[in-house]
């Protein structure tokens, strides 16, 4: 079984690297020096298509013979059919004072052939490429808010349409027939958006969808199927969050089945939605949320936690192919930290730090990783590493300076091709070692590196990972109780400070039940009661102030009054 090979396409040429443990140029491949414009493998990673600028070529992975070179030299888009039956070409539209309407700038060819099977008008980048089923059966495009529907490849002509109005995104499922679609209407006029999910070709009104989910709060969408098809997450963006609280707007997640299930994914942290991704497996999936350090959790499809990550500066995941490891990562304005987990038993395998990352993709063995520092988004210090995934760095390669990496990519495998293997804990050997980050002490101003340590502020709140699964050891704990152990610990720290002839309070003296300042009693939730029916009795004190005033109270006002003394009675019993 040949390791999958790494194609690199950058301002000095496009290149094939062989897989690892080699990680040299593949001889086979006839290395491109012009500029690499675009490049792309098909599903099963048999062909491999690449853009120079002058002309459009296909190869056969295997044996790196040229099966097609097309005269192509706009095209900055490629991409395979799932069953390689056809290379879809797209380069950016444009008019000129002769040519007002301009030219079909999307064109549909046979790769076995080289034959031009249809030309067509795309003028936006997003959505240019039509969707396929994983058989080829079935093809879907968006035109003028109408999804138009291809049967058998056969693009002159339509099978079927869908219209809506103002039809903003759709995506189709993968897994086998019969095809779904799940399609988004952003709202309008104070009306919500919407998306629904129909069966092919049954189209006949909102009656004859699967599922119909409704949601204010959406000027945008970004949708996502799970592997089997039987579920989509749906991702509602605006871009002005009225409540002031957040600079980047505001995120809602909401899950959507097949079956007409429907909900909105409760995230327990404030802030923006960074990622989502589904696990392979198609029962879960982890979403990264929330104001910097960041949350991560995996759900599952009742959209119950079943894991929280706790906090950290991460800010995307990414689970490997046979869904057996999580890596959650923080790239971008992020330092680059990696955490590697095992997700069957939520247990971390390593935390490598990769800085200046923009790019990362799984390899399809499930056990090696391709982190880059692309252009443009660094246009410095570009290049890319290899490591396998319990933190080893097993390849480096820097671009030489004055040239530019452009995009890195794996060739991808056909399913099944390789098996899940056991999660490994000891690091891979490698000359070029690891990047665990080693243990530092906080700065001290030499004024204070003579006197005792004391405990260091932090500017956020560090929350531990919690094990969320029914029946587990560790089981979450609430907010709440975080801050009662806290005071207790506090309160702890304060009497051992405290003077030896301090006044010692009387161990026998009644507790009272309206005092703020009574100690906790070592139980989260009995505090929590605690807390909740003082609440109860001061709100019937305010009333009692009320009344006395002259105030006419209402009947439930009056109900809460009479119930002082059975509040009263329970607080005794808890305190006691």
């Amino acid at each position: 079984m040949a390791a999958p090979m790494l194609a690199v396409r950058g301002s000095d040429g496009t290149s094939m690297l062989q897989g690892v443990p080699v990680c040299k140029d593949d001889p086979a491949f006839p290395r491109d020096p012009r500029q690499g414009r675009v490049m792309s493998f098909s599903k099963d990673g048999s062909l491999f298509g690449w853009g120079n600028g002058q002309k459009v070529s296909v190869l056969r992975s295997k044996d790196s013979e040229v099966l097609q070179t097309l005269d192509l030299p706009k095209t900055t888009m490629l991409q395979f059919s799932p069953l390689n039956t056809i290379l879809v070409t797209w380069q950016p539209y444009s008019t000129t004072a002769d040519n007002p309407q301009g030219d079909s700038n999307l064109q549909l060819w046979d790769v076995q052939t080289g034959a031009l099977l249809k030309s067509l008008y795309q003028k936006k980048l997003e959505g240019w490429s039509p969707c396929w089923s994983e058989d080829e059966k079935l093809a879907v495009r968006s035109v003028n808010n109408e999804l138009h529907f291809f049967e058998n490849n056969d693009f002159n002509t339509i099978a079927n349409k869908l219209h809506m109005q103002k039809v903003s995104d759709y995506i189709l499922s993968p897994g086998a027939q019969p095809s779904k679609v799940a399609v988004c209407v952003p709202g309008s006029k104070g009306a919500p958006s919407f998306v629904r999910i129909y069966q092919y070709p049954n189209f006949g009104g909102p009656s004859a969808a699967l599922a119909n989910k409704s949601f204010f709060k959406a000027d945008r969408v970004s949708m996502e199927w799970n592997k089997k098809g039987t579920a989509v997450l749906v991702t509602a963006s605006v871009d002005v969050d009225k409540s002031g609280a957040s600079y980047y707007g505001e995120q809602n997640l909401h899950y959507l089945d097949i079956k007409g299930e429907g909900a909105v994914v409760q995230l327990p942290k404030n802030g923006p939605i960074y990622d989502v991704v589904w696990s392979p497996t198609s029962t879960e999936f982890c979403v990264v949320y929330g104001f910097m350090p960041a949350k991560a959790t995996v759900y599952n499809l009742k959209c119950d936690p079943v894991f929280d990550f706790g906090t950290g500066p991460r800010n995307a995941a990414y689970y490997s192919p046979q869904g057996n490891i999580l890596v959650l990562a923080g790239f971008g304005n992020l330092r680059g930290q990696m955490e590697v987990w095992d997700v069957k038993k939520y247990k971390q395998v390593s935390k490598p730090q990769v800085p200046d990352s923009t790019h990362f993709f799984w390899c399809p063995d499930g056990e090696h990783i391709v982190t880059a520092t692309c252009s443009p988004r660094l246009r410095v210090s570009n290049g890319y590493k290899i490591w396998h995934y319990t933190g080893t760095l097993l390849h480096k390669e820097e671009t030489p300076a004055g040239k530019e990496l452009w995009e890195v990519r794996w060739q991808p495998s056909p399913a099944g091709t390789f098996p899940e293997r056991p999660v490994k804990y000891q690091a891979a050997p490698s000359p070029l070692g690891s990047t665990q980050p080693t243990t530092t002490q906080a700065y001290r101003p030499p004024a204070m590196r003579n006197q005792p340590a004391t405990a260091s502020t932090k500017l956020h709140e560090e929350e531990a990972p919690q094990d969320m699964r029914p029946g587990s050891d560790r089981q979450p704990v609430s907010k709440a109780a975080l801050k009662n152990q806290k005071k207790r610990e506090a309160k702890k720290a304060s009497k051992q400070e405290a003077k030896p002839d301090a006044a010692e309070p009387h161990s026998n003296s009644a507790p009272n039940p309206n005092s703020q300042s009574a100690e906790s009693c070592g139980d989260p939730e009995t505090d929590k009661k605690i807390k909740n029916l003082k609440k109860k009795l001061k709100a019937i004190e305010e009333l009692k102030e009320q009344q006395a005033s002259g105030k006419t109270l209402q009947k439930n006002q009056l109900d809460k009054l009479e119930k002082e003394e059975e509040v009263l009675q329970a607080l005794e019993v808890l305190c006691v």
